[in-house]
């Protein structure tokens, strides 16, 4: 590969990789995941150091051909505050969410648009955005790496939805009709919504409209159960500690 710079980027994981440099999983924009090795970016006299955060938009430059590559620079595009509290944690959520679903050099621009507008959600102030946030990323995220099913018709037949009855999303039967008393569902009216603001151009924004209604409250166990199905795990990392926390 030759030098890739001016690139935009986020840390969604770093890990030690000797007594002075990290290795860096990356989230860019055209190239998608990428691991990095950033030389002595431990040591405190680092240009590295104070920039390579998490949930915080960088510019990187970066080559080789290896399956990691050496970061040769990076620079920090401000614009925003590190996320505190239940958002921190559902920004930590999100990099998991990146680690476990996305393969290494596959590039998915518009869901990095999504991520980086998900990001600007969770360092604002309206905690009333922050769960219509998550769930259109999960959405979007499903859609793009080819795990959700249309959700405006029946998967197992392709009958198209009944707006009042009620579907219910399963790992692995897709969208199946489910009893009217069934939490983990939603009527056939707002699957079709949401599939509508899931093709419209600025599809996140949409999504995101769609998911801040007061029935999209029983999406997320879906889209929860969907996610862990496909993670290969019962509970995510992040998750398990929010609930170990709300239990102290």
């Amino acid at each position: 590969m030759t030098r890739i710079a001016d690139e935009p980027a986020f840390v969604v994981h770093r890990y030690d990789w000797s007594e002075s440099s990290l290795i860096l999983e990356l989230l860019t924009r055209h190239f998608g995941r990428v691991a990095v090795v950033a030389k002595g970016a431990k040591r405190p006299s680092s240009n590295f150091r104070p920039i390579l955060l998490p949930l915080q938009l960088l510019h990187v430059a970066f080559g080789g051909d290896g399956e990691i590559r050496t970061l040769r620079a990076a620079e920090w595009m401000g614009g925003q505050v590190m996320p505190t509290g239940d958002a921190l944690l559902s920004g930590y959520y999100l990099n998991e969410l990146m680690l476990r679903l996305l393969a290494r050099d596959d590039p998915h621009p518009a869901l990095f648009d999504a991520y980086a507008a998900t990001v600007s959600v969770l360092a604002g102030e309206d905690a009333a955005a922050l769960q219509p946030a998550l769930r259109a990323f999960e959405l979007l995220l499903l859609r793009e790496i080819g795990l959700l099913p249309t959700l405006d018709a029946q998967t197992a037949t392709l009958a198209p939805l009944e707006p009042r009855a009620r579907y219910g999303l399963r790992p692995e039967a897709g969208l199946v009709e489910a009893a009217d008393d069934d939490r983990a569902a939603l009527p056939g009216a707002q699957w079709q919504a949401l599939q509508v603001a899931l093709d419209a151009p600025a599809s996140y924004t949409a999504v995101r409209a769609e998911a801040a209604k007061p029935s999209a409250a029983d999406l997320k166990p879906q889209l929860r159960a969907l996610l862990h199905y496909h993670c290969g795990v019962t509970t995510l990392r992040t998750r398990q500690l929010m609930i170990d926390l709300q239990g102290l």
